[in-house]
């Protein structure tokens, strides 16, 4: 998996490319977490060019929402109890901090089976987005 950081206004954009899945979803999070000590508040995952998430994946996403409301993240090294802690926090409501952006068909349904679909705004247009984050 590729990615690449950049910022539109103060937006901080993660372009996703390839696969998010148990060997690539520690790097994401390590991006995340760089991006977030350096200032970035609000980030926008661009997922248009990720052709498949795992349930490593997920973890990541749960993991970068619960950094951008400033809580501890579970230890991505527990697997399936970091998974099933995302159950836990479902309470937190949509995310304000971080939202996805053109995820492709493949990639949305596995949002939607898992129910992130509820908790994470999904945009078709970059720019209504970004505006989204004021």
């Amino acid at each position: 998996m590729e990615i690449t950081v950049s910022q539109e206004q103060a937006v901080t954009i993660l372009q996703l490319s390839g696969q998010l899945d148990g060997q690539t979803y520690e790097t994401l999070i390590s991006k995340a977490r760089e991006a977030m000590e350096g200032g970035a508040r609000n980030v926008l995952l661009d997922l248009s060019e990720l052709t498949y998430i795992s349930s490593a994946g997920l973890v990541s996403l749960h993991t970068i929402a619960l950094m951008t409301r400033g809580e501890t993240p579970p230890d991505s090294e527990q697997g399936w109890s970091a998974l099933k802690s995302m159950d836990k926090n479902r309470d937190g409501g949509v995310q304000k901090n971080i939202k996805l952006l053109n995820p492709r068909p493949e990639v949305s349904s596995v949002l939607d089976m898992v129910g992130f679909s509820a908790f994470f705004e999904v945009f078709t247009d970059k720019q209504k987005a970004i505006e989204s984050f004021s």
